[in-house]
């Protein structure tokens, strides 16, 4: 039964109303008029979720954004991004390939390469660029911290500095460090608080019947946070969660398998949707939901989260 509301819209209506779908969307080579004219600097997004650091504000394929943004960015071999900065986090999780992140800070840099399911979050005002050296296209999906943030502020593009200097991020010839938790550098020590290796995150195998990898949040090797939450999950096939709610929203980006989101209204009836590879849906504040795995095998899922505090959300058994 769908029940409308006070909106007029039933809950399948909304539910498929907050649902971005990768075959329903399109990769924007245009997303960032800066990097125009300059082949080297060439991005596409695909955004869900707000504009993320593009101008492009009034997508209407896209979700209103609440706390975050997300969207997905794809890179070819041998491109990079200038250095530019936020007056917000900025995360990176990589999906397919393998990404150099430098930071820069007085004409130094420190570079880490990530991996995929590897994350970084960009510290506020702190100079970051990225590069593809490897054989292999990066897809990875970025969320800005903020509904709407600020426009970047670059610090070395090709446009006003040499496209060697810009391709270091502003490092002149001996002055790359390689990341490293243990160096001395200052900025070295700052990026170890804000890389997570997907494989040193201990696994949190959760009553519910789900596995949680929490990137940003208040668990064991996860990076602390004041906006927002960032964990993945896995969902075995067949297991399914018990209805739950939340102070803030919430989106789940399927990443393997498939996952069905079921949302809840007042009277017990509920919507549900089917995400496969590369499907979002964003479930506002207060909306009773939960998720179950149809498929034969595990399904894996990038979940973010608008809080970094206690959002009254509850994971039991369905």
């Amino acid at each position: 039964m769908n029940i409308e509301t006070t909106d007029g819209l039933t809950l399948a209506d909304r539910l498929a109303a907050n649902t971005g779908r990768f075959t329903d969307k399109t990769f924007d080579w245009n997303a960032f008029p800066s990097n125009s004219g300059f082949d080297e600097l060439a991005r596409a997004q695909m955004r869900y979720i707000g504009a993320g650091g593009s101008p492009k504000v009034g997508d209407t394929s896209t979700l209103k954004p609440d706390n975050f943004t997300l969207s997905l960015i794809y890179k070819e071999p041998g491109r990079y991004a200038a250095c530019h900065s936020h007056e917000i986090e900025e995360s990176f999780l990589i999906i397919d390939g393998a990404l150099i992140v430098g930071w820069e800070r007085d004409g130094e840099v420190v570079e880490v390469n990530l991996g995929p399911r590897d994350m970084i979050l960009n510290a506020r005002e702190i100079g970051h660029g990225f590069r593809v050296d490897g054989v292999e296209p990066v897809m990875m999906s970025i969320s800005v911290d903020v509904g709407k943030p600020l426009p970047p502020v670059y610090h070395y593009h090709p446009k006003e500095h040499p496209s060697e200097l810009a391709r270091s991020f502003g490092a002149e010839p001996g002055k790359t460090l390689a990341f490293d938790r243990r160096g001395a550098h200052p900025l070295q020590k700052l990026m170890s608080d804000y890389v997570v290796r997907h494989h040193e995150l201990p696994t949190i195998r959760d009553a519910a019947g789900l596995t949680r990898k929490v990137y940003v949040g208040d668990a064991p090797g996860a990076i602390a946070h004041d906006t927002c939450r960032k964990e993945m999950w896995g969902l075995p096939a067949g297991a399914a969660l018990a209805p739950f709610t939340r102070s803030a929203e919430d989106a789940v980006l399927c990443l393997e398998g498939a996952v069905e989101v079921v949302w809840v209204d007042a009277n017990g009836d509920e919507a549900v949707v089917e995400l496969g590879p590369r499907d979002l849906v964003k479930t506002p504040a207060g909306q009773a939901h939960y998720l179950r795995n149809p498929g034969a095998g595990a399904a894996t899922l990038w979940t973010v989260i608008g809080t970094a505090g206690d959002d009254g959300a509850v994971y039991a058994k369905g």
